[in-house]
């Protein structure tokens, strides 16, 4: 039986112009309608996931910074994690020594290191309000839930290894878009979140049914009784789960979910 439902938004629930179909809307209503959970999981802050759960309009919950932040429907906080504001020092430092943007997170707002088109491109598409700080180790003087980095996919790539190496025993690195090399808390991500919700909520992981496309929600993927990898979603992430469902301009977590839904 089909308990819970737990999806990520960008690239994978929302079509690519970051608008949610009607037909996506009514079948998660109709899940919901049915006694299912529906959880939406993002990298996004809770508070740039704030305005697609409340056009949901039946979120049990939801996971915010890849897990640091999880949700309830009603927009209070039930848990939170954050990176020591020493370890966000050593990261914001990482960036500067390669030249790459950097940002960090505090409510509706994101605080970030360079000028340019980087900034202006997240402000649209996060609806966050972005503050320039130039040095961001000088500005962070309080634990964030999240840290980001953008520069291009390959020059991403390799600067996860890097981060891997210096981080990875204190946070959790891991890529959402390709441009993106998001620091997240150690001991959080979306499984993790989804995991405690399932505790918090009282429903089964088994029973869980979990959608996403990029590294950064694998662990939700297979942590979840059925995991399904998108069809936009690279190889390398569809080829470790056992599902994979139509693309997100296809509207392929509601059709895959009609699926599993009674009449």
């Amino acid at each position: 039986m089909l308990e819970a439902v737990a999806f990520d938004l960008d690239d994978t629930l929302l079509r690519d112009d970051r608008t949610i179909s009607p037909l996506t809307i009514n079948t998660l209503r109709r899940a919901a309608d049915q006694g299912i959970r529906i959880l939406p999981a993002s990298g996004r802050s809770a508070a740039s996931m704030a305005g697609y759960v409340d056009q949901i309009g039946c979120a049990s919950a939801y996971v915010a910074c890849n897990g640091a932040e999880i949700m309830g429907a009603d927009h209070i906080t039930l848990h939170q994690s954050f990176l020591p504001v020493a370890l966000s020092h050593r990261v914001a430092r990482f960036a500067e020594n390669h030249q790459v943007y950097a940002q960090c997170y505090a409510g509706d707002h994101f605080f970030y290191s360079r000028q340019g088109k980087e900034a202006e491109a997240y402000a649209l598409s996060s609806s966050l309000k972005g503050t320039y700080v130039g040095d961001l180790t000088a500005f962070i003087n309080s634990p964030t839930p999240k840290m980001l980095l953008q520069a291009d996919p390959e020059v991403i790539r390799g600067l996860r290894e890097e981060a891997e190496a210096l981080f990875g025993q204190e946070a959790q690195v891991t890529i959402s878009k390709p441009y993106f090399l998001e620091i997240n808390p150690q001991g959080t991500s979306k499984g993790t979140a989804l995991a405690w919700l399932a505790d918090h909520l009282g429903f089964s992981l088994e029973g869980t049914m979990a959608f996403g496309d990029s590294y950064n929600d694998l662990s939700m993927l297979t942590m979840a009784g059925c995991g399904v990898a998108m069809g936009n979603a690279a190889p390398e992430i569809q080829s470790q789960v056992k599902h994979v469902c139509l693309s997100n301009q296809e509207d392929g977590v509601a059709r895959y979910l009609a699926d599993h839904l009674s009449p």
